[in-house]
């Protein structure tokens, strides 16, 4: 059954031209892709965020993108959720992880940030963490003496030639599993997406 109480869908990332396609900016890219794919304009201009509303599939949502750098990105998401009178429980927060494998998708009803000082501006700005994410894989990486990169230069870098190729289908997983999210629930879309 087709939920229609509108939701919320925000992407997580950093404005301005130098931090596009950064894997930081991974939450903005999905949402962008989303908005798209969906025939909604991301035109609108208020609270700091650039957003559109239109519906996926029958779910009316408002899709949104902070521009108000990563670790500020709570209270912009909460000025345009009390706006639409939408309550945490129908927000859904799209973001990088550094914790999970490339390519991993990792839906979570609530808990707390892992670390994620964008998720932590949400969760002080909301009062808590009763918002579901989807967690996109972005690793950590190898430098070229074999130890992991350093987190910032890591998310604040961009992909690679391979790695922008995989981005587009990882892009489109994370899209269907939004899609599974607003239309069957979060329990189906942890059941579908969190074992691949």
């Amino acid at each position: 059954m087709v939920a229609t109480k509108r939701r919320l869908v925000v992407g997580l990332g950093n404005p301005g031209e130098e931090y596009r396609n950064t894997r930081h900016n991974i939450g903005f890219m999905a949402v962008d892709h989303i908005a798209e794919a969906f025939s909604i304009s991301l035109s609108k201009k208020k609270f700091n965020l650039i957003y559109g509303m239109g519906s996926v599939e029958g779910v009316p949502v408002v899709i949104a993108k902070p521009q108000s750098y990563m670790n500020l990105s709570g209270l912009p998401t909460r000025r345009i959720a009390d706006y639409y009178r939408i309550p945490g429980r129908d927000i859904l927060v799209i973001h990088d992880d550094i914790d999970l494998a490339f390519q991993r998708i990792r839906i979570k009803t609530k808990g707390g940030d892992g670390g994620h000082r964008g998720v932590r501006s949400v969760m002080d700005a909301l009062g808590g963490g009763e918002f579901a994410r989807v967690r996109i894989g972005v690793g950590r990486g190898l430098n070229a003496s074999g130890e992991r990169n350093d987190a910032v230069d890591h998310v604040l870098g961009r992909f690679g030639a391979e790695e922008t190729r995989l981005v587009t289908q990882l892009i489109a997983q994370v899209r269907d599993a939004v899609v599974t999210i607003l239309r069957e629930g979060i329990v189906m879309g942890m059941n579908r997406y969190n074992r691949k």
